[in-house]
C-alpha cells in the first residue's frame, strides 16, 4: 500500500510562481511565449504611435491597444508580486522596476497634457528589456565575465589610448582653427574645430564642418588615414586581454559555487565568492 501522506498539495500561489518564474514546465513556456508576443506587439504599437501620419489615422486604435497591453502587464505584475516570497525585494530589483515601467507610463499620461504624455513613449520602449528575462538571456551574463574581466585588465591601456586621441584631436583642432579660422566661418572657435577633428578621426564625416583651404584639406586627409589606423587599436587590446584570460582559465580551476574560472592552481578559496575550491 503506497504512502500518499508525503505528497503535499501545491498551493495556488506556488503554481503561479512556477508558471511565471520556472521556465521549465509546458505551462511556464507557454506563458513566456504569450508574454513575448505581448511585449513585441506593445513595442511595435509604441513605435507606430511615434509616426505622425499613422497616429493621425489610427490613433484611437493604437490608444485602445495600448490600454489593453497596459492592463495585461498590470495583471502580470500583480501576479509576480503575489507569487514571489519577497515582494518588496522583487519590486526594488532591476527587473521589478522594468516590469513596473511596462505599465505605469500610460497611467501617468492621464495627469499630463497630450504633448507631454507623448514623450513617455520612450519609457514604454523599455518593455523590450523584459525579453532578456523571457529568453533567459540573463543566464548568458555568466559567460560575459571573461569579456568584462578582459576589459578591466586592459583598462589602463585603453585609457592611455583615449588620452592620446584626446590630445591628438585637441592639437589638430587648434591647428585647424589657425589654418581655417580666418577664411572659414565653420571653424569659428577651437571647440568647434575640435568637434571637426573628432568627427573626422572617427571617419563619421557629417559634413557640417568642412575645410576650404588647401592646407586644411591636406590635414583632413591625414586625419582620416589616422582614423582608419586607430579604429582597430582598442579592439586589438581587448582581444589580446581575452586571449590571455582564456589561457588563464584553461590552466586554472573553476569554483563549484559560482562557476567562475581562472583560479590559480594553488588557490584555496574562490576569488569572487570565497567558497573553498575543490583540489581535485
Amino acid at each position: 500500500m503506497s504512502d500518499n501522506t508525503s505528497i503535499k498539495p501545491v498551493h495556488f500561489r506556488e503554481k503561479i510562481r512556477r508558471i511565471i518564474f520556472d521556465h521549465n514546465t509546458p505551462a511556464s513556456k507557454g506563458f513566456d511565449i504569450v508574454l513575448l508576443v505581448l511585449i513585441l506587439l506593445a513595442v511595435f504599437a509604441t513605435m507606430l504611435e511615434s509616426v505622425e501620419s499613422v497616429r493621425n489615422l489610427h490613433g484611437d486604435a493604437l490608444r485602445a491597444a495600448e490600454w489593453i497591453f497596459t492592463m495585461l502587464f498590470m495583471f502580470e505584475y500583480a501576479a509576480r508580486i503575489y507569487s514571489v516570497k519577497s515582494p518588496f525585494k522583487y519590486i526594488l530589483s532591476f527587473y521589478g522596476i522594468i516590469d513596473l515601467l511596462a505599465w505605469i507610463p500610460l497611467w501617468i499620461t492621464l495627469l499630463l497634457n497630450e504633448d507631454s504624455a507623448h514623450y513617455l513613449a520612450i519609457v514604454r520602449i523599455l518593455r523590450m528589456l523584459r525579453v532578456f528575462r523571457i529568453l533567459k538571456l540573463i543566464d548568458l551574463i555568466g559567460d560575459s565575465n571573461r569579456l568584462i574581466r578582459a576589459m578591466r585588465d586592459s583598462s589602463g591601456k585603453i585609457f592611455v589610448f583615449l588620452f592620446f586621441i584626446l590630445t591628438l584631436v585637441t592639437v589638430t583642432g587648434s591647428i585647424m582653427y589657425i589654418v581655417e579660422g580666418s577664411q572659414n566661418v565653420k571653424f569659428s572657435s577651437i571647440p568647434t574645430s575640435i568637434y571637426w577633428a573628432i568627427i573626422t578621426i572617427t571617419t563619421v564625416g557629417f559634413g557640417d564642418v568642412v575645410p576650404i583651404t588647401t592646407a586644411g584639406k591636406i590635414i583632413t586627409c591625414f586625419m582620416v588615414l589616422i582614423g582608419y589606423a586607430i579604429i582597430a587599436v582598442p579592439t586589438g587590446i581587448v582581444i589580446g586581454a581575452m586571449r590571455d584570460s582564456k589561457r588563464t582559465a584553461a590552466s586554472g580551476r573553476s569554483c563549484s559555487e559560482c562557476n567562475r574560472d581562472g583560479h590559480h592552481q594553488s588557490a584555496v578559496f574562490c576569488y569572487h565568492c570565497g567558497t573553498e575550491i575543490d583540489k581535485s
